[in-house]
């Protein structure tokens, strides 16, 4: 090595650096690779203060009466909506729901003010169901089977086509909900539960009075009664609540509960239904999902709570937390 006199003065002067165990970092320059850090996503009480982004699944069909209704709800959800992607799946419509909907998702999406929401999303499939839209079809004993097994796999297939890593939450959310409070994002959130629901509640006027109906006794705690019976089914057979066919002894927290009193008291559950689920995304992130199958005798969001604890996740309700469904003039055995 060449070096001038006063180059050799000054490395005499040194001491020479020494690297043990070098490694060069490796570059990776193909267009065709994708790094996804999941380490950072978290589900926190703070998700509005963190930027937490939620996506809101709701599966879809014949829902076109609905959809209008639908929106406006959604447009007054106070969690910011730059933060909110939405996806629907429709699917096996006769009606104008995609349609409707695709009109809806554009006037909501083009306005200039905070409403539109981050992204939207619509994924068709059909899946080959044929029983009608109307009450006796939808909740008759003989329909709970196959219907459960067949919006089990609809929300399967909306929620994976749907779920990004981004995500943190997600909200599963019926088109039919006619009252619902705003700030029913931020309230959930607060609760940092894996799963949780609200009590669902209908309105229906009878002689100028509200008999403030209770419409989902799909959401319940376990009784021996409901165990017993299910170890002396066959595995394939699937339990329906409210149906005389099958006396599980259940707790209901349809029939606990007051809209008018601390809308954060707290129940566990072990059954839930789906008109308002919010569900922290490492959960569905984990295999939870909505069994289109029999599990553990259950099926669909029943079947769901069940495999999500079987997992070792929690399943919660608020009793006194209300959101309204449409009134589908049930008849008793039809719950």
């Amino acid at each position: 090595m060449d070096m001038s006199a006063n180059e050799l003065s000054d490395w005499h002067g040194m001491q020479t650096p020494v690297l043990f165990n070098h490694h060069v970092p490796l570059e990776i320059n193909s267009t065709t690779i994708e790094h996804i850090n999941l380490n950072p996503i978290e589900s926190t009480p703070k998700a509005v203060a963190n930027g937490e982004r939620v996506l809101i699944l709701t599966p879809l069909r014949d829902a076109s009466d609905y959809i209008n209704k639908y929106f406006d709800l959604l447009s007054e959800l106070t969690y910011p909506h730059n933060l909110i992607d939405l996806a629907f799946l429709v699917g096996d419509s006769t009606d104008d729901t995609m349609a409707v909907l695709a009109a809806e998702l554009d006037r909501v999406q083009k306005r200039t003010d905070k409403i539109p929401f981050r992204s939207a999303k619509i994924i068709e499939k059909d899946f080959g169901v044929t029983h009608h839209q109307d009450v006796e079809d939808r909740h008759g004993f003989a329909a709970q089977g196959p219907r459960r097994m067949a919006i089990g796999k609809a929300r399967n297939y909306l929620l994976y086509s749907a779920l990004q890593p981004e995500h943190s939450w997600v909200l599963w959310r019926d088109v039919d909900i006619v009252d619902s409070p705003s700030a029913i994002l931020e309230d959930f959130i607060a609760h940092d539960r894996d799963i949780l629901v609200p009590n669902i509640w209908f309105h229906r006027y009878k002689d100028g009075a509200d008999i403030e109906g209770r419409f989902d006794y799909n959401s319940w705690q376990e009784s021996e009664q409901g165990l017993a019976l299910a170890a002396s089914l066959p595995k394939d057979v699937i339990l329906a609540e409210g149906y005389k066919e099958y006396a599980t002894g259940r707790t209901y927290m349809a029939k606990m509960g007051n809209w008018r009193d601390d809308k954060d008291e707290e129940i566990p559950l072990d059954g839930i239904g789906g008109v308002n689920i919010l569900v922290k995304a490492e959960v569905h992130r984990s295999g939870i999902n909505f069994p289109s199958y029999a599990f553990e005798n259950q099926a669909e969001t029943e079947g769901f709570a069940k495999m999500a604890k079987r997992a070792g996740y929690e399943v919660y309700g608020l009793p006194n937390y209300v959101v309204w469904h449409y009134d589908t003039d049930e008849k008793p055995g039809n719950a």
